[in-house]
């Protein structure tokens, strides 16, 4: 299968440069008292706080209700994301979920809740810091179904065809090869598995002194792809019944991520869903 090419514009940026920048970044945040200690940029994906009213109406505005957020362990949620994946996922009872870039577990506690007793959630993340924090999370929530792995999601530690459902909130535009987390995703999903993700697209190209600005990268908007190349990434991955739906209320919040910046007119939230074949 011919493998889908990165845009130009993302293959200029060293892909070991981003993923530093970005794990840099998040351990920034795992660790951050007070809001806008990450990246610089204000109210973004990664410009969060452990600030509770913050995160609560940051998450409000993405779509989560007041009973998804008093039903997860204090300091889960971190106000990262720009929707809410479980919206368009379906989780049934008994079901393996894979999430991807799963922060402080917020929508991996959310998900065990779905899927119950006798399901499984796998948060996968590729900050160490991360990875603790969830963990101390999980352990404080009592969720013994929910797991969390070190990991990249361009190379997941996760079986072949294991994986009933994989979320994701407004992480796959952080990564530097979105081909290969397709493949991946592809791999580890069972046949009829589904992809179910919120996440940042842009609807024109940018120009490219917000394309390579690294902190805007970072900040979920400058490694957005356009939802042409998204589809003709997924369909080369294998996927079918593809759909993306852009949100174009959702400049309201992302204008705050970099105000001044104009990124509002480039990129949108937007939801993401495919299916891996029965055969």
């Amino acid at each position: 299968m011919e493998e889908t090419k990165m845009p130009l514009s993302i293959a200029r940026l060293d892909k070991d440069v981003i993923r530093r920048q970005v794990s840099d970044a998040y351990a920034q945040v795992a660790r951050a008292e007070t809001a806008g200690d990450c990246c610089g940029v204000e109210a973004s994906c990664c410009g969060v706080s452990d600030d509770a009213q913050i995160n609560t109406l940051i998450s409000t505005r993405l779509g989560y209700s007041a009973a998804d957020l008093s039903r997860v362990p204090e300091g889960a949620d971190m106000g990262l994301g720009c929707g809410n994946p479980r919206a368009i996922a379906s989780l049934r009872p008994g079901e393996t979920v894979v999430d991807l870039g799963s922060g402080g577990g917020f929508d991996c506690f959310l998900a065990a809740d779905e899927v119950g007793p006798d399901g499984r959630v796998i948060g996968i993340d590729m900050t160490p810091d991360m990875i603790s924090k969830a963990r101390g999370n999980a352990e404080r929530g009592g969720y013994a179904q929910v797991e969390f792995r070190l990991g990249e999601i361009e190379h997941l530690p996760i079986a072949d065809g294991t994986v009933d459902v994989i979320i994701s909130n407004c992480v796959v535009n952080l990564s530097p090869d979105k081909p290969q987390v397709f493949r991946e995703t592809f791999r580890v999903l069972k046949p009829g598995g589904r992809l179910a993700i919120s996440d940042v697209v842009a609807t024109v190209e940018m120009p490219p002194e917000l394309r390579n600005d690294p902190q805007l990268y970072a900040g979920c908007m400058a490694g957005a792809s356009l939802i042409g190349e998204l589809e003709a990434m997924l369909i080369a991955a294998g996927y079918r019944d593809v759909r993306i739906a852009p949100k174009d209320e959702s400049r309201e919040f992302i204008k705050d991520w970099a105000p001044g910046r104009g990124v509002e007119d480039y990129v949108v939230s937007a939801t993401i869903e495919a299916r891996k074949p029965l055969t």
